[in-house]
């Protein structure tokens, strides 16, 4: 079994709500909102605020592939950056079918991002959270 790293991304007590009304661009909060939404109603959990800006949902112990190490993470979660909406939904290899019909957006590793919610097919999105959440 692998060491649990200890990571500077912690769950707080901030007000998630609060955070998301207290984002600038009228765009980004509204769809801030419904992605919010998407994940509650896909974990069935509350959200939590990881660091000042991430917002997750469950908690997982994920472990690298790579370096075997183990931090404690939340299952799905997204920040809503100046740039974009980075969606966390660990593993999108096997979302390639969903992500060639989504419409605009870029990955990284395990991260989804996306502009707004207009530049891709929200119902696909969904599907995404949903199997992502499982």
């Amino acid at each position: 079994m692998g060491k649990v790293a200890v990571i500077k991304t912690k769950p707080t007590s901030s007000n998630v709500e609060d955070f998301i009304n207290s984002i600038a661009d009228e765009q980004k909060r509204k769809d801030s909102f419904v992605i919010l939404s998407m994940m509650e109603k896909a974990t069935k959990e509350k959200p939590k605020m990881w660091g000042s800006s991430m917002i997750g949902f469950g908690d997982v112990r994920y472990k690298s592939p790579a370096s075997g190490r183990e931090v404690d993470w939340f299952r799905i979660g997204f920040s809503p950056r100046k740039a974009n909406l980075s969606l966390h939904l660990i593993n999108l290899e096997r979302h390639a079918d969903a992500l060639a019909k989504l419409g605009k957006h870029k990955t990284g590793l395990g991260c989804l991002y996306i502009n707004k919610l207009s530049d891709v097919d929200v119902k696909v999105l969904e599907k995404m959270i949903v199997a992502a959440a499982e």
